[in-house]
């Protein structure tokens, strides 16, 4: 159950009534059903234990974590061991995999039946950092459509019974679009679902998604379910997705950052009962505190506590917290430190309409930066030298 300060105040007059909308029946991936149809986005140094036990808290039917990459796994790497840390709780365990090399992505996912890490894997071809993009990988893999296919084969043959899902974006840029071929693969080769980041790579964050190209791609994609993602920051942007592009679900990345209850919202939204009124901030500042022993909890407390600085503007966003308190709260380094600090805040205080809307990272667009030659073949499955990195986490 959520914490209590987000659940003992909500009343019939506190509730809103969002615009109504025929909403999918229960979203199944292989033979896990997704209820509500909203799955919480992998999102680099975010979705560790700690947040995913929380978002799962509130109501998120499938949580993944971390981008975890196929080398690293395979050798072992201790950070990338320590990432793929599961809540006893979690049901499915959900892993995200990134790869460039057939190969590597093949032996990743035996080891992953056969050591039994997870219940589910997501695949990524979203990522549009230039660190991940220039070696191929990301949002730049899927217009090598051969090389794609391979890898979305080699992934599933060796999955077993295990669903293997994949995630990724609208294409390069505005000029080389992917998505269509890579739906069409992705169901061809056993993908369980696919999901759309309405964006190309050079948009990054920025400017708005494209939801007319997941309309498109459920369209094109009729065999398994699409999932749109994509400026999800409300309950009632969820509904007009689903309405506006029939997609059998919704995954939901920036809008939780320092928001887990919008899985709460989502929820209520996907049954058609009324969503609850935000939080005050004395409860907001109770879902920080669970947060902030949750990743002492996983990382220690020193690790933890420096690892939840990040999430501070996104909790206080729109509340009236001054600037000298802000930064206090964002140089904080002990759980006692934390409670200290909330001790000093008016949590009485509503949740305010500015609170709501966009957060997380938008920045600009950008020229992608791709290997030597990228786009001259598509058809040319050829694995970059140096493409598979030991880096997890994006």
């Amino acid at each position: 159950m959520p914490p209590r300060s987000l659940s003992v105040k909500i009343t019939a007059g506190q509730c809103r009534n969002l615009k109504g909308v025929s909403v999918p029946s229960t979203l199944k991936i292989g033979p896990f059903a997704v209820d509500p149809p909203v799955v919480l986005a992998p999102m680099a140094g975010i979705t560790n234990v700690a947040f995913r036990q929380l978002c799962r808290q509130y109501g998120a039917g499938l949580y993944v974590c971390e981008m975890i990459t196929a080398r690293a796994l395979v050798e072992r790497d201790p950070m990338t061991m320590h990432m793929i840390t599961f809540d006893e709780g979690e049901s499915p365990r959900s892993m995200q995999l990134y790869g460039v090399d057939p190969k590597n992505v093949g032996e990743a996912t035996k080891m992953i039946v056969d050591e039994n890490l997870a219940d589910h894997m997501d695949m990524n071809f979203g990522c549009p950092v230039p660190k991940v993009t220039r070696k191929g990988g990301g949002a730049a893999l899927p217009y090598k459509r051969e090389l794609f296919r391979q890898i979305v084969r080699s992934a599933v043959r060796n999955a077993g019974d295990m669903p293997v899902t994949v995630k990724f974006r609208i294409g390069i840029d505005d000029e080389h679009l992917t998505y269509l071929d890579a739906g069409r693969i992705a169901a061809d080769e056993g993908a369980q679902a696919v999901a759309l980041h309405a964006r190309t790579a050079s948009q990054r964050y920025s400017g708005k998604a494209d939801w007319t190209a997941i309309a498109r791609l459920k369209e094109a994609v009729t065999t398994v379910p699409v999932l749109g993602n994509g400026d999800i920051f409300s309950a009632q942007d969820a509904l007009d997705m689903v309405a506006e592009t029939g997609c059998d679900g919704v995954v939901v990345g920036r809008g939780c950052l320092g928001r887990p209850w919008l899985f709460r919202d989502l929820q209520a939204a996907f049954r058609g009962e009324p969503v609850p009124e935000g939080p005050t901030l004395g409860e907001v500042a109770e879902v920080l505190r669970t947060h902030a022993r949750l990743l002492a909890a996983h990382d220690g407390e020193h690790k933890g506590l420096r690892d939840l600085r990040k999430h501070m503007a996104w909790y206080w966003h729109g509340f009236p917290v001054g600037g000298d308190t802000r930064r206090a709260f964002a140089m904080v380094s002990s759980l006692q430190e934390l409670d200290d600090l909330i001790g000093t805040l008016d949590g009485d205080v509503p949740f305010p309409a500015n609170a709501e809307g966009p957060r997380g990272r938008q920045g600009s667009s950008a020229k992608v930066v791709l290997p030597e030659g990228w786009l001259d073949d598509p058809e040319d499955a050829t694995v970059p030298s140096g493409a598979d990195v030991m880096h997890s986490g994006g």
